[in-house]
């Protein structure tokens, strides 16, 4: 097994996300994050792989944020730590990690760069959207 999903199954993008993985041939490790949170080192070192401030992994719809007083800027990288820790659905997702990457697959089609092998066939997102054609092959939006 070579991909991880920490999945939400009631999330349309982890859902999304999980079925772009499935795509590709690969059944990956699923982590229902809510059921079973990473542990302090798990999540840190995911957020260090990412790359990403410990502010854009933080969750604000359908969560406690406004609550507990996230937006406080002066609330250190621990403290927002801890916070998701006491309260996983603040952790954003789906999170997915591959041999080429770690990334927080937002919009859905972000896990694509970092999908060790490539789409198998069709694949259309939960609303309708068509995002790989029956090559394989990612679908370009029409920019305006």
């Amino acid at each position: 097994m070579t991909v991880t999903i920490y999945h939400n199954p009631a999330c349309g993008t982890s859902r999304n996300v999980l079925g772009l993985i499935r795509n590709t041939g690969e059944e990956p490790r699923i982590i229902e994050y809510l059921k079973t949170p990473p542990s302090r080192g798990e999540l840190v070192s995911l957020i260090d792989r990412m790359g990403v401030p410990v502010r854009e992994l933080l969750r604000r719809k359908g969560t406690p944020y406004d609550d507990l007083k996230l937006d406080n800027a002066a609330l250190t990288n621990d403290e927002l730590i801890e916070a998701m820790l006491a309260h996983p659905i603040l952790i954003n997702r789906p999170i997915v990690v591959t041999p080429l990457g770690v990334a927080l697959c937002r919009p859905c089609e972000t896990v694509l760069h970092i999908l060790p092998d490539p789409q198998r066939g069709p694949f259309t997102k939960e609303d309708g959207e068509a995002v790989i054609d029956t090559a394989g092959r990612r679908i370009e939006k029409a920019t305006p």
